[in-house]
């Protein structure tokens, strides 16, 4: 059922926000030089995906999860992008074509071993990564792996119906705060 749903909000969501991705897509590129995002997450079953977003960090910055980025790499285009959550609506593009789920956990790069293992060990990987869920309401983000895999396997053994529309609602009037990024002048703690 979250399954028939996810495809019917993707699709339609998609289709509603398609004047606004365009003009979103327009501004990225004249602001950042390359609008969108890929990267290769680990999704379902630890099996490689390619994640779309709009880009908010410069074009040159290294591939690590936000928590270790520095601030001075998102410019005043991706705040935004960031703070409103705009970044990630092509994300329903991943939604669509099955590689994600509107709710589910936040896919993680395969260089975060630690965050990879506590996922492994409570069976997260079993289910699609998703653009929004409990810990991303909870303002849990992966700095703090161990937290942020029990709030994942703790939203998937409740997750039903009721839930997945709760969660897609708090995100939407704006619950959570997003991934942290490191303050310009402060050095990863380690």
């Amino acid at each position: 059922m979250l399954r028939v749903l996810d495809v019917m909000f993707a699709f339609f969501g998609l289709l509603f926000v398609s004047p606004l991705l365009l003009v979103l897509w327009g501004i990225g590129l004249f602001r950042m030089g390359s609008p969108l995002f890929l990267q290769t997450r680990a999704g379902r079953w630890q099996r490689p995906f390619t994640l779309i977003k709009f880009r908010t960090m410069r074009p040159d910055t290294a591939s690590v999860a936000t928590h270790l980025a520095d601030a001075s790499a998102i410019p005043p285009w991706g705040a935004f992008l960031r703070r409103t959550k705009l970044d990630e609506l092509p994300q329903l593009w991943n939604v669509l074509t099955g590689d994600m789920s509107l709710v589910g956990p936040r896919p993680c790069l395969f260089n975060q071993q630690e965050l990879i293992a506590a996922r492994a060990r409570h069976g997260v990987f079993a289910a699609r990564p998703g653009i929004t869920g409990l810990a991303q309401i909870a303002g849990i983000d992966m700095s703090t792996p161990e937290l942020l895999a029990l709030a994942d396997a703790k939203m998937l053994a409740t997750l039903n119906v009721k839930n997945y529309v709760r969660y897609i609602l708090l995100t939407l009037v704006g619950h959570g705060s997003g991934d942290r990024v490191r303050p310009h002048d402060n050095p990863p703690s380690p």
